[in-house]
């Protein structure tokens, strides 16, 4: 066969393939184009998913006739002034997208430049069908219709009206997160979707397009390392989500899809989210321009950075020393769900009187039904206060008003009712001690009076004699004790009084999961949470005052402490307006 030039709407149809995959990547060449055209406002009108109709309206710098008609050519870009295009700093310079769109719909271009008369171009599948003066405000308006409409080949391979428009959200959402200064507007089969005004904060864009609630449970992102600067939000670990189509990655303002991101988070966040728990982050990257490579991807969606390695520790350093600074903070309120389990009880049936007794006689019944019934009184406990109580608006969690079925501390705050989850703030206080201990001179040991023998099966034992070194460095003083068992003379001194026999049990099971290659350093959170859960507070035990309002104090005072090991927060609160509409008072 020999070789020849293809036709030039076969080519068209070819760059299509690469650029054009569904609605969603039309729209996102679109909106990139009305970014980088200087717009202020952009409005996008879809009908169903895009697939009929894609319509983005913008209040750019706009085009000229001739410049029009060039845009629509392959190849022809306003957006890279020179050849430099390891250098660009545009969104969409390829000049592929007009061409490539208008060869598989019908798409109707029209432009107007200030001071100027606006003028209309509209090509069905690559063909140009009309063109004349156009009434518009200054900017540009890009209509695309029936996409994909005469490739029945390629339209068969599009998704359903409702997944197609979910893509297109994503990908609106994304570029309206990435230009805080631009206002964005979306409607969809003609219901409003979003109307985001131009803001300055990062915290509060991403939180109109996500969740407003992030704003008040979100950390910022601050830290800059051998020119990188990482910027951005991230969710407290107690404000999370059951998957992780909320991580956002923004590299030099442009969006990005990166599985370093993934990694990266999850890094971040290691025991402090449940492993089914995910994270809302929006992440702000700037790095120079040599050291990041945007041409990997026809559509942009990917990047390739010169130094992998240094992004994701700058991405996990960032994410733990602005997690690490927000202290024992979590979610300050509970759910909305949980709110809605308050009713108003019903009216309690009136006692049983004595008359429906056998035996007694109805006059006496009248009698006895005046008398008060009485009815055993609850039971609680008092201490004798040997010094007024301190005032609540002290502390951030307030003082120690009681505990609730052995397992919740209830505490007095300035601005509400605290409640604690005794065992899991204590996990979370003992695991942070442990840190602390390996992090300085080691986790000190604190010797039983009298060594336990544990029995464990023979292959339990073997694991834990072999790493009897490395043990001993945390705290944990134990020896072989024949086949089956092992003798513990010492336990790390931040558990305190714990449960022996389940810690060994446990450590055993879980260095039977590790590679024999990996030190215990390198599995070490997983085995301080493993010693933290045994060496807790329980619920069901019983504290003083004095006990309650010492653990509220390190909380406040330890990182991380409003969230237990396994990611579920260790408090909550109860605003006063929270409390008044329980009662109806507002």
């Amino acid at each position: 066969m020999s070789i020849r030039r293809l036709p030039e709407h076969l080519v068209n149809r070819i760059a299509a393939g690469e650029v054009v995959e569904r609605p969603a990547s039309a729209l996102k060449e679109l909106v990139e184009n009305a970014i980088d055209a200087n717009a202020t406002r952009i409005a996008v009108t879809l009908a169903a998913g895009g697939i009929d109709l894609i319509d983005v309206v913008d209040d750019g710098g706009g085009m000229t006739p001739t410049e029009m008609r060039l845009a629509l050519e392959r190849h022809a870009t306003s957006k890279l002034p020179d050849d430099a295009i390891d250098y660009v700093t545009t969104l969409g310079f390829r000049g592929e997208a007009l061409p490539s769109i208008a060869s598989v719909a019908q798409l109707t271009l029209e432009s107007r430049v200030r001071g100027a008369e606006g003028w209309q171009l509209v090509i069905d599948n690559g063909a140009v069908a009309r063109e004349g003066p156009a009434a518009l405000p200054p900017g540009t308006r890009v209509r695309v219709e029936r996409l994909f409409e005469r490739v029945p080949a390629r339209r068969k391979f599009l998704r359903t009206a409702r997944s197609e428009y979910g893509a297109c959200l994503d990908a609106l959402r994304r570029l309206a997160m990435a230009r805080p200064d631009i206002a964005f507007s979306l409607e969809h089969d003609g219901r409003r979707v979003f109307s985001v005004a131009a803001v300055e904060g990062r915290p509060d864009r991403v939180a109109a397009l996500t969740d407003s609630a992030l704003v008040d449970n979100c950390v910022a992102i601050d830290l800059d390392r051998e020119g990188l600067k990482l910027g951005g939000i991230a969710s407290l670990p107690t404000f999370n989500r059951g998957v992780a189509d909320h991580q956002y990655l923004f590299v030099n303002g442009r969006p990005v899809k990166d599985r370093l991101l993934a990694g990266a988070v999850r890094g971040a966040y290691a025991e402090l989210l449940a492993r089914d728990r995910h994270a809302l982050v929006a992440l702000f990257l700037d790095v120079p321009a040599d050291a990041v490579d945007v041409n990997v991807h026809p559509a942009k969606t990917e990047v390739r950075f010169r130094e992998p390695g240094m992004v994701r520790g700058l991405i996990v350093s960032g994410l733990r020393r602005a997690l690490d600074a927000e202290g024992f903070r979590s979610v300050q309120r509970p759910s909305e769900a949980a709110l809605g389990m308050w009713q108003a009880e019903p009216a309690a049936p009136p006692a049983p009187t004595l008359w429906s007794q056998p035996g007694i006689s109805q006059s006496n019944a009248m009698v006895a039904d005046r008398r008060p019934s009485f009815t055993p009184p609850p039971l609680a406990r008092a201490e004798p206060a040997y010094a007024p109580p301190p005032e609540s608006t002290s502390f951030p969690l307030g003082v120690a008003r009681g505990q609730v079925a052995k397992t919740y501390i209830v505490a007095e705050a300035e601005d509400g009712l605290v409640i604690v989850d005794q065992h899991a703030a204590h996990e979370r206080l003992v695991l942070e001690r442990m840190r602390a201990g390996m992090a300085g001179q080691g986790v000190p040991s604190q010797a039983l009076l009298l060594p336990e023998v544990v029995e464990i099966d023979e292959a339990g034992c073997d694991r834990l004699e072999a790493r009897a070194g490395e043990l001993a460095e945390l705290g944990l003083q134990l020896e072989r004790f024949g086949p089956r068992a092992m003798l513990v003379r010492g336990v790390p001194g931040p558990l305190g009084q714990s449960d022996v026999h389940g810690l060994i049990a446990d450590l055993a099971d879980e260095l039977g999961a590790y590679d024999d290659a990996l030190s215990l350093k390198e599995r070490i959170d997983h085995v301080a949470a493993t010693m933290a859960c045994h060496g807790s507070v329980r619920a069901g035990r019983v504290l003083s005052v004095a006990e309650m309002n010492a653990l509220l104090r390190e909380m406040e005072a330890t990182p991380h402490s409003g969230q237990c090991n396994h990611g579920r927060p260790t408090w909550v609160k109860l605003a006063h307006g929270d409390i008044e509409k329980l009662f109806g008072r507002r």
